[in-house]
């Protein structure tokens, strides 16, 4: 893997915020931004969408392999396209969510998906969150980070979140299945979700969406990856 151009990876476990977070730092570098997660639950939602068995491991990862999508940025919003159709509301309902940690445990799916994810790393530099950009994608990031939070906090984070869109989600019910989401991410044989040995850890569970960034942004300054 070529280190011409320089990457940042934030990693971490759902809700705590790498992806708000990852996003801020991207636009003020002015690099390219990978949400790895998205691809995860583009492979769910289009293994579902052709009707294949949850645990048809062979067919999602052709899925992986062949992706049609296209991401469309803005200073608005982002925005999803697969097979040239708006997903971008439908991948963030939780049983995508969930679809997603299913597939994201499969070593075959995430072999398709490797060169993909890598392919993002372009002139002027990305900044990439996930689960495993730091430990597996990109080993080599010019600077890691691995986001964390408590896992009432990043229940709570979520609950507030979905409630906001007008769905309505059980805070117990979402709470057990961050946990199990957790547990799945943490335990995996391949990637399992882990700070990279050379990764700074930050707790943002007291901190606000600004404060982390800033944090990272003062982290970047000191290795001279922007002003």
């Amino acid at each position: 893997m070529s280190l011409a151009v320089p990457v940042v990876t934030i990693d971490g476990p759902s809700g705590s915020g790498k992806g708000t977070v990852s996003r801020a730092v991207a636009r003020h570098a002015g690099w390219h931004w990978l949400d790895s997660g998205v691809l995860y639950r583009l492979v769910a939602l289009d293994g579902k969408e052709r009707g294949f068995a949850p645990d048809d491991v062979k067919s999602h990862a052709e899925v992986a392999l062949a992706l049609d999508v296209c991401f469309q940025n803005d200073a608005d919003n982002d925005r999803v396209l697969l097979r040239g159709r708006d997903v971008t509301a439908a991948l963030r309902s939780e049983a995508v969510g969930a679809g997603a940690s299913r597939v994201a445990a499969w070593p075959e799916v995430r072999r398709a998906l490797l060169d993909r994810q890598r392919a993002f790393a372009r002139p002027p530099g990305l900044v990439a969150d996930g689960r495993d950009m730091g430990t597996v994608v990109f080993p080599r990031a010019a600077l890691k980070v691995f986001l964390t939070a408590s896992a009432e906090e990043r229940a709570l984070r979520r609950h507030k979140q979905l409630k906001d869109k007008g769905s309505d989600v059980s805070l117990p019910a979402l709470s057990r299945e961050i946990a199990e989401r957790d547990a799945r991410d943490a335990t995996r044989t391949v990637a399992p979700l882990k700070p990279a040995p050379d990764a700074h850890v930050i707790d943002s569970t007291l901190l606000t969406i600004e404060e982390v960034v800033e944090r990272v942004l003062a982290l970047g300054r000191a290795r001279s990856l922007w002003p």
